[in-house]
């Protein structure tokens, strides 16, 4: 019985690891629209310095990091290429 709750366990986990997202290599929380907001504000303002990127979120500065570190990456899409909706 054990076992077949730890496998059971383990699939969950595995399954929600395969569909969790990732923006410029960090955890999105939901659909990385946070990240989304970030990056293309430090876009807009056109920020060269890490320490520029500050919000109220930790995905909105994950994002303006991410600019920062890879201006040509674009907001519009996840590490695995999915479109981020608004």
């Amino acid at each position: 019985m054990k076992i077949t709750t730890w496998l059971a366990l383990s699939l969950s986990l595995t399954a929600f690891s395969a569909s969790a997202q990732t923006f410029g290599g960090n955890d999105c929380t939901d659909d990385c629209s946070g990240h989304k907001a970030g990056y293309e504000w430090a876009l807009e303002n056109n920020l060269t310095n890490e320490s520029d990127c500050s919000g109220n979120s930790s995905s909105f500065e994950e994002g303006c990091r991410t600019f920062v570190e890879d201006p040509s990456r674009g907001a519009g899409y996840n590490d695995d290429g999915d479109e981020i909706e608004e």
